[in-house]
């Protein structure tokens, strides 16, 4: 561990330490993207239920597969907003 430390640190790389508020934004931005994403499959697995054809499936599994990438990095960016201070 102190080997990364000092590499960090020879990097330029600074340590900040989050505020209580950062901490409470970052733990709503994770349950928003949490149930965002609950949301999503709950939507998917009914979609699911009423196509038959591989075709339409695979095509409503892209489109779950490109939304789940949409909203892991939503929150993604939100979070690396709120800890850069900037929300």
């Amino acid at each position: 561990m102190e080997r990364l430390h000092a590499a960090d640190r020879e990097a330029g790389v600074e340590e900040t330490t989050l505020t209580d508020s950062q901490k409470a934004a970052i733990a709503e931005a994770r349950s928003v993207g949490t149930s965002r994403l609950a949301e999503r499959e709950i939507l998917f697995k009914d979609a699911l239920r009423k196509v038959f054809e591989p075709s339409e499936r695979e095509k409503a599994e892209e489109e779950y597969r490109v939304d789940r990438s949409r909203i892991e990095a939503d929150r993604d960016r939100a979070i690396e907003r709120i800890r850069r201070g900037e929300s």
